[in-house]
């Protein structure tokens, strides 16, 4: 909060008089209980108070009216009447919560008086005769922000129910800061503006959501979340020197909702500095990944990243790693910046023209839309075609297992590891042979499996209500979403989404899994056209030291050493092509698919050994070919000693 002020605020006055600082005005359209806003309050009566005090305190002392007055200790105080005027000449707010309007108004009218008692306070009054209080209602408002009166132009206000027109409350910005308007806009925007998802909004304000989508770019593309659209507006509200500070959500960097808000930043030049806190967890109490996020409407050519990775030394000593990076790296695309040591090989590495998803296909899993009725947990293996399972209530069934496929649930996998499966998903299509998926008839699953019939008709109720009743149809027993029924069963690399470093386990048995992009799991499979690879050099590759580096560049962190491998940041993954016409070239592929398949051998004989001497003896050896497929990979990406000693320290070995 303090730094967001000191870098705002405190950069619009700097090399200012009191008078010129007094045209300055620091809004937070969505101030809450008015915190930044009395940090920025208190910014100014210190700078104001010091300010006088270098240019001849008793000057200020005597004058009509005087600004400074002597404390009950003879130090030097900013009269009521100064600390007054500077409030009502600088500090603006609005929220939509008419409740946090007034707790700001108190608070910010308690500033007023703080270090005053009765006595003082009253010789004041008696001297200027004036209140003690200002009057706060043209300075801190109650009104929606992100809508003004262009709302009622594509709205028919009369079929708006009263309790709707009073929770959209349209505002005025013309209107309500005729000033500040009148001359280009506020000095300076700052705050924590609310974080929403758009499906949260969508339940209690499908209007307003409507209304953004139509007027604000930034809320064009995905599940937004609402403080994009914060972003655009203060930079909208900004005079064309003016200045925002904001401390929000980093995700947008790298998400698709994001893309607008980027594009928007990038064409105008606005970013002016960074401080991104990773994993660090800024709020108490509250699990939010977050950047103090500070833009300058007029651009430039450069900004200052700070990546922050021990929030704690940087509160106390302000050390983190930080570097100027032009603007030019301020693209719409994501946003993945880097500095310090390792920012030369992320760029080497970023210019690799073909990327992970140049030379695969990458997938989510199905997507049910009632997993707990389709997956059921084995109680015994397999046996004369039929499986003992138990479903999510803890009911027992004996199934058939012609339409039960192997599934994930809960399990991480690891790269090297055959990955198992302690669960069956019913799979009730058949697979044909052009590559598509044919639900099985209601008749021939009756006849054939009535065993699993069975168990979907006591499930068809909550089967056939699935997504507002989107499956009460003669196919209710099948998936809502059909996509990716056809991909499980060929050779594919299995991707834990949130791990502490990268896993790509390596499936021939079929295993299927469900989930959208938060994972838990993804699928890559080679791409036809890029069929001279083996899967295992991508599986190699990806395993290493040096894409694990890149991948921390550009992925999400979360608490506790966390990453996302979602599909979004794997894609990027620079992968190192191999011109297959060279032997050379064609022998470094070879041999690095040779130690993978090396190390499939050893895990498989590892999980079966039976001492400890021998568990010992087979560990060893899959540490040194670890290392040496290391080794091949940092030779492929012809990395220094000094770029390899950087990837090592990052992601120690």
């Amino acid at each position: 909060m303090n730094y967001i002020v000191n870098n705002t605020v405190g950069k619009l006055v700097t090399g200012k008089t009191p008078k010129q600082v007094a045209k300055i005005r620091i809004l937070d359209p969505a101030c809450g209980s008015g915190s930044f806003l009395i940090n920025a309050y208190q910014y100014l009566l210190d700078w104001h108070l010091d300010w006088y005090q270098k240019t001849t305190p008793q000057k200020w002392a005597t004058g009509r009216p005087p600004v400074l007055c002597k404390g009950h200790r003879g130090e030097w105080k900013l009269t009521t009447a100064e600390r007054k005027r500077i409030l009502l000449n600088n500090i603006y707010g609005v929220d939509i919560d008419s409740q946090a309007v007034e707790v700001t108004k108190l608070s910010l009218l308690l500033k007023v008086l703080e270090g005053e008692n009765e006595q003082t306070l009253s010789r004041q009054l008696r001297l200027f005769r004036e209140r003690a209080l200002p009057d706060l209602g043209n300075n801190i408002k109650c009104g929606n922000s992100l809508i003004g009166p262009d709302f009622s132009l594509g709205q028919q206000l009369s079929f708006l129910k009263e309790d709707e027109v009073y929770r959209i409350n349209a505002f005025s910005w013309k209107a309500e800061f005729p000033e500040a308007m009148k001359s280009g806009g506020v000095d300076a925007v700052i705050g924590n503006p609310p974080y929403i998802r758009i499906q949260a909004l969508k339940e209690w304000a499908p209007i307003e959501v409507e209304f953004y989508k139509k007027r604000y770019a930034s809320a064009g593309k995905g599940n937004y979340d609402i403080y994009v659209v914060f972003v655009e507006k203060g930079l909208s509200l900004l005079n064309p020197k003016g200045l925002l500070g904001f401390i929000l959500p980093h995700k947008f960097f790298n998400s698709q909702y994001g893309q607008p808000l980027r594009t928007l930043i990038s064409k105008g030049k606005h970013l002016s500095k960074v401080v991104h806190f990773g994993d660090q967890q800024v709020f108490a109490g509250a699990t939010a990944y977050t950047c103090l996020f500070f833009l300058d409407k007029q651009g430039s050519d450069h900004f200052q990243f700070i990546k922050v990775d021990n929030l704690t030394t940087w509160r106390n000593t302000g050390q983190a790693i930080e570097g100027k990076i032009s603007s030019h790296s301020v693209i719409p695309t994501e946003w993945n910046f880097a500095v310090g040591r390792g920012s030369g090989l992320f760029k080497k590495l970023s210019s690799l023209p073909v990327k992970l998803k140049n030379l695969s296909s990458i997938f989510v899993g199905l997507q049910t839309s009632s997993d707990k009725i389709y997956v059921l947990e084995e109680i015994a293996p397999p046996k004369n075609g039929l499986v003992k399972v138990k479903d999510g209530t803890g009911l027992e069934w004996v199934l058939e297992q012609k339409v039960l496929k192997p599934f994930l649930n809960d399990v991480t996998v690891s790269t090297f590891s055959r990955p198992i499966s302690h669960h069956w998903l019913i799979f009730p299509y058949y697979l044909l042979e052009d590559g598509k998926a044919q639900i099985i008839p209601s008749a021939e699953m009756s006849s054939k499996y009535p065993r699993v019939w069975e168990y979907l008709n006591n499930k068809s109720k909550t089967l056939r209500s699935r997504e507002s009743g989107k499956a009460d149809n003669d196919q209710w027993y099948g998936y809502i979403y059909k996509k990716n029924l056809t991909l499980f069963d060929s050779p594919k690399l299995i991707v834990q989404v949130i791990s502490l470093f990268g896993r790509y386990s390596y499936d021939v048995n079929g295993l299927y899994f469900t989930g959208g992009g938060n994972g838990p799991y993804y699928g890559i499979r080679i791409s036809d056209q890029s069929n001279l690879y083996s899967i295992h050099y991508l599986q190699a590759i990806l395993n290493s030291h040096l894409i694990d580096f890149y991948l921390h560049q550009i992925s999400s962190p979360f608490r506790g050493g966390y990453w996302s491998y979602g599909k979004r940041f794997i894609e990027q993954l620079p992968i190192r092509t191999i011109d297959f016409s060279d032997s050379a070239d064609r022998g470094r592929h070879d041999q690095i698919v040779a130690f993978v398949e090396k190390m499939l051998s050893l895990h498989k004989q590892l999980a079966e050994a039976k001492t400890d001497q021998e568990r010992t003896f087979l560990q060893r050896q899959i540490d040194a070919i670890d290392r040496q497929i290391d080794q091949l990979v940092y030779d492929l990406y012809k990395l220094t000693d000094e770029e390899i000693k950087i990837v090592e320290k990052a992601i120690p070995i």
